[in-house]
This record gives structure tokens, sequence and C-alpha cells, in this order.
């Protein structure tokens, strides 16, 4: 994607090239785009530009120079005095008073305790104490401080420490950053619930058991959960506290270091879950009411609250903000070397309405009239050119339900800049079909159209299922087909029942399609690809602190008595298979066979012919399908060999010629054997 750097004027001309429609919207547009580069040139004027900018973390919080001298810095414009506290001075609120600056930065700079030895040991605990006007002492966790700790046992409330490692224990990167995927795979994993045990799992564990996982599986991108800290672990991360402490539940900052450093080592890139669209309304460990006030990072009143996630809500129109959110974006780009930034919540932030109680019918005066938040958008804009400026390769998706045109195009074709958005229709889709119709009144043409209709030069990432549908409260498409079944007839020591086959059948076809036709990138929620027998509930009051959910069950996966590994092993040779035909990175598929009767579907993508049959009872053997390209097919991949737990109907060995004669829209025309419940992937010998 350009940069809008390299460019830096607005075309309306771009805009209306990608959607003629968006007409009557230009000026809007325009306008974005103009507060936009106000805020760039602003940023070039007086900080020099994105690149010292975004180094926030350099000069606020703690930080040590060579000679050992650590400098503290806070901007708390309200308070009237402060002063660092912490194990160095035995909590003593007079010890090391700091300096208040015109800005409103509070200020200390502490010398070595000897030549190279920083005063203030590592890892040992510190907070900022302030007096606030009335007299009033409040103390807080420093806003920049790159590690906390929660000791349940005492309390909920996280510590801040000095996290200084000596040089030995520093980890060092070894490997490069892998190129940018053509096509991306992307394997979504929290940390905390990828072992087996009712436990916490750690950086280390998912170093060394999960992402041999990823990598055998053909994912070449992974999607972290759940890392910056949050002091609420049920909140699956989403309600963050301290926004560049790497969360310490499942081990140290060098430790998730080794664990981006050795996926990049396979050829995995490592996408961060970054939660800029609210944050936690915790006080003693958060940034809530940090100087006194409730709009310091955040809008005052209700403008700077979010009534269903109970939290607060950023003022993206303040300088010392954007500094603050651009720096925690270049921190973990530089600091854990990730390679991109899935954003949560983009929807909250685009709109004054935050999606709450929105239904969005697709019509253009609700992305451009007053419901749009301008100050969050030009954030995404600003957060969106500054990585790809400083980052080239760097990939970042958008999670946006509202459809929002131009969100995947530059700034400069008056676009917000993200690569990718993710298709949320498409989950909700299949849950809905297999929540309420009937495998027979499942409407391929509707079905087809909600997986191809998106917004042309936008890519867009594809996928059947996410966290979201993982969690309590509602199913996998696993849990959907097979519910209690999975805990009796998963072993293959049992009779293979008509739901357990109907539901591998399905979760297969299901992947597949989505995988296919879905979008430009792809989508799995780890334990999914092998239909997880249960959803993910973490430990809280209403469970009595039960991790009996909050795991993953590699077991069922790796035992090979059991079913789960048929899905997982079609799961492996569909990623695979991608990449070698590379068909998510091709223009998109050519649908020549909505079938509502026999239920059939074909098309083409990248040369290579797809067949779905989705009949409950029906088997097709000589069905003629349409293709484009004259020659010999063979069949690649079948859904119902015995490796996947089918009934290898299908011949791989057999050749299928064409015949030059005119078939649903396409060239040529050729035969298949489509079993019930199967589908067909064919290639150009």
């Amino acid at each position: 994607m350009a940069s809008a750097g390299s460019s830096n004027t607005f075309d309306p001309k771009s805009v209306l090239k990608l959607d003629p429609w968006l007409e009557p919207n230009v000026p809007a547009i325009g306008h974005r785009y103009d507060m936009f580069k106000q805020w760039k040139d602003n940023l070039l004027q007086h900080e020099g530009g994105y690149d010292k900018f975004s180094r926030g973390y350099e000069k606020f919080g703690l930080n040590v120079n060579e000679k050992g001298e650590i400098t503290y810095r806070e901007w708390a414009p309200n308070a009237v005095e402060a002063v660092l506290i912490g194990d160095f001075n035995d909590w003593n609120r007079t010890k090391h008073p700091m300096k208040k600056d015109a800005y409103g930065v509070w200020e200390i700079i502490i010398p070595p305790a000897s030549p190279g030895v920083a005063a203030i040991p590592h890892d040992s605990k510190i907070k900022i104490s302030m007096v606030i006007p009335g007299g009033e002492r409040i103390e807080r966790l420093p806003a920049w401080v790159k590690r906390v700790t929660q000791d349940l046992t005492v309390s909920p409330v996280y510590d801040a420490r000095f996290w200084n490692p000596p040089a030995s224990e520093v980890y060092k990167f070894k490997n490069a950053r892998p190129p940018k995927p053509a096509s991306t795979k992307i394997y979504e994993a929290h940390v905390g619930i990828s072992t087996s045990e009712g436990r916490v799992g750690t950086y280390k564990e998912f170093t060394q058991n999960v992402l041999p996982r990823i990598k055998k599986l053909g994912y070449n991108t992974i999607q972290l959960m759940a890392i910056m800290e949050h002091a609420y672990y049920a909140s699956f991360g989403y309600q963050v506290t301290s926004f560049f402490a790497a969360s310490s539940r499942y081990g140290t900052p060098e430790e998730l270091k080794e664990l981006v450093d050795t996926a990049h080592g396979m050829g995995l890139t490592v996408l961060l879950d970054i939660v800029h669209s609210h944050a936690c309304k915790n006080v003693l460990d958060g940034l809530n009411l940090f100087d006194g006030t409730d709009h310091l990072y955040f809008h005052e009143g209700g403008k700077g609250r979010h009534e269903l996630w109970d939290s607060r809500l950023f003022n993206y129109g303040s300088h010392e903000v954007l500094r603050f959110l651009l720096s925690n974006l270049r921190f973990y780009m530089e600091e854990y070397q990730f390679d991109g930034f899935r954003f949560d919540g983009v929807t909250s932030m685009m709109y004054v309405h935050h999606g709450i109680g929105t239904g969005f019918s697709g019509g253009y005066h609700e992305y451009f009239g007053d419901q749009v938040d301008l100050e969050g958008v030009v954030y995404l804009m600003l957060a969106n050119d500054l990585i790809h400026e400083l980052y080239p390769q760097s990939i970042t998706i958008a999670e946006d339900v509202s459809g929002m045109p131009l969100l995947c195009v530059s700034a400069e074709q008056g676009g917000v800049g993200f690569d990718y958005r993710l298709s949320m229709a498409v989950p909700d889709m299949w849950i809905k079909l297999l929540k309420h119709k009937s495998d027979d009144e499942w409407d391929l043409g509707n079905i087809c159209f909600t997986l191809t209709n998106r917004r042309h030069g936008e890519k867009s990432i594809a996928y059947a299922e996410s966290h979201d549908q993982a969690l309590v409260g509602d199913k996998t498409i696993a849990f959907w087909l097979m519910d209690k079944e999975m805990y009796t007839n998963m072993s293959d020591l049992t009779p293979l029942t008509p739901i357990i086959e109907r539901g591998l059948s399905l979760h297969k076809m299901i992947r597949l399609l989505t995988h296919s036709l879905g979008g430009e990138g792809y989508l799995n929620f780890e334990g999914n690809e092998f239909g997880h027998p249960e959803w993910l509930d973490f430990p809280r009051a209403g469970n009595n602190n039960s991790f009996h959910y909050a795991r993953r069950q590699w077991n069922v996966v790796d035992d090979n008595l059991l079913r789960y590994r048929y899905l997982n092993n079609f799961d492996e040779a569909m990623n695979n298979l991608e990449t070698k035909y590379q068909w998510l990175a091709a223009p998109q598929a050519y649908v020549s066979l909505k079938h509502d009767v026999d239920k059939v579907v074909v098309f083409e993508r990248a040369g290579v012919l797809f067949v779905f049959n989705f009949h409950p009872t029906q088997s097709f053997s000589d069905y003629r399908v349409g293709v484009e390209e004259a020659g010999e097919y063979q069949v690649i991949l079948s859904s119902d060999e015995k490796r996947f737990g089918g009934f290898d109907r299908v011949d791989l060995s057999v050749k299928h010629f064409t015949t030059p004669m005119e078939w649903n829209g396409r060239k040529n025309w050729l035969q298949v054997y489509v079993p019930t419940r199967s589908c067909l992937v064919l290639a150009k010998n």
C-alpha cells in the first residue's frame, strides 16, 4: 500500500474510480483528508514527524541511559505535586520529588547508584504519588510502564515494576521479519488458553508447543489476543489497564520477544490484537482519573464512557493522547517486533453512537453524516499511515461491522488506510443457517452472495467463526453441528452416527467454501480447525473460577482414535493447497453455478475449479460443470478422502477432460462425480 508520504494531495478522481456512487460524499471525504493532513503537517512541523513523535516511550515513563541514570516523565497537568515512590526509597513520599513543566509534564532524573548501575533495582515495585488541587493525595501506576504484575492472593490490583534486566538477560532477536504474505492465512490465538491443563498457559509453552502446530497447519500469520495487560482475565484482553505492558500472566517481556522471534524464524508473520477503541475504567491500576480529572486521556462526561462495555473512551483530538496511542503502536513494532495489528472495535471508534443500537443498512448517508466521529476516523488514518510509512511490509486489519467505504484504501485516495477488513457478516450467516434452517432450506444463492458481497478494491478476511463464536453463550460450528454427540461418538471405535457424519462433512465444506470464495485472507480461531469439543469460558465468579473451559484440549486432536484429527488433517490440506495455488491472492472467483435444487455450487479461482455438493442425500455421477480453461483436470483435494474421515468414494487418479462447448457461461465443460455432502478441488495437469 502506498503511504500518504508519497503524495501530498487528495485526488477525488481516485475515489470515484473505485466507487462512482460516492460522488455526493466527496466533500466529506475531502474534509476528512484535510483534517488528517493538518495533523500530519502539524506533527512534522512541531514534533519532527511520525518517526520522532511515535517514540514517546523513549521520553515518557521510565528510561535508563548507559550511565545508569533513570529519567521518569509523566503527563499529569492537574497535579500540584508529584513524587516517585517505590521499594527503592521505602515508599517515602518526600525523597524523590518531581518538577512540572509548562505542558503539565512531571520529570525526575535519578542519578546512578554507581557508574552504570541504576538506583532502582530491576523488577522492583514503583508508583507515582500526586497531590491534586484541594490537597487530596492520589497514587497511580505510571501510564507508560512496561511491566505490571498481579498477585491475586493479595489483591486484583496490579503493581507497577521497573523492568530493566541486566544486558545478559535481555532477549536478542535472531531472525528477520518474514516478507509480507501474498495470501494472509491467520491463526487467531490466546496464549493463556493454549494449554490442555486447567491453568494459564505461558509464552514459553506457546513457543514450544503451539507454534509448530500453526506452521504444520499451513497458516502463515498469527494474531495474538489479550497481550496488552488487563486486570480481569475473563475480559479476553479487551479491558486494558496498562497499554505498554505485555501481560505478565503468561511470563516476562523477554519470553514474549522469544515467541515472536521464533515465529519469524518459522516464516510466520505475527500480528497484535490492539485495543485502542477504549480503556478499562480502573483507577488504581488503569488510566482513569489519572491526574484526578476524568478528561486527561479520555473525553469528559458521557462522551468519554461506553455504556455497553462499561469503559472509558479516548479523546482522539488531543495531541498528548495521539502521542500515547501512536507511540503504543510503534513500541510493539520496535520492542517486540510485531508485524502489524488487528484493530479491535473500529466501529465504536468511527461513530459517535459507537454502533450501539444501530443497524447499518449500507446507505452511504450512514458513513459520512453527523453520526461519524471524525476524530476517531482521523486517528485511524494517522495510525495506518504511520505504520505503513515506517514499516512498509506491515499488515493492519479492521474489526468493523458497519461496512465503512474506503476503510481499506490509503489516505491519499480518501481512505482510512487498513490493509484488510474482517468479513463479520460471514460467521453470522453460518451460525444463523445452522440455528434456524434445515439442510434442504439452505439458499445457496444467498450464501454465495454473502461470501462475495465485498467492496471492490478493498481486501477482506473471511472466516467461518472467530473467538466471538467460541465464547460461552454462543456455540462453535462443530458444536452447532454435533452437539452432545461430540462427547459420545467421536471415537473411531464407535459407529459413525448420522449426526457425526453430517457434522464432519459440513464442517469441512463450510471451511473450504469460506476459504476459497469469501475473501483475500482467511482466519481461524485456535482449536476450531479440529472442531474443539467445548466452548470457551474464563474463570469467573459464575463458574467457581474454573479453568475447565479456559483451555484448548490438544489431547483430543492428538489421539489417533478420535475423529477430531480428520478435521485437523483437512484444515492442513486446505491451507497448504492454497499456499501452492494462491487463490486468496487471486481476483474474485467466478461462480458459474448455484443450483438450489441440486444444492451444488461451482466456481473457479486462480485457475482452480471448486465443486460443492450440499445435498443431504443425493450424490451425482457425471455431473456437468463449466470451466473456462480447456485441458486435462484432476481432483487435487476431496473432502471425502479417508484421511479426512470420508468414505474414499472419489477416485483421485481419474483424469477429467474438457469438452469445448459453452456451459454455465464458461467456454468448456467437464464431468465429475460428487458424493453427497462433499466438495472437490480440481486443477489442470
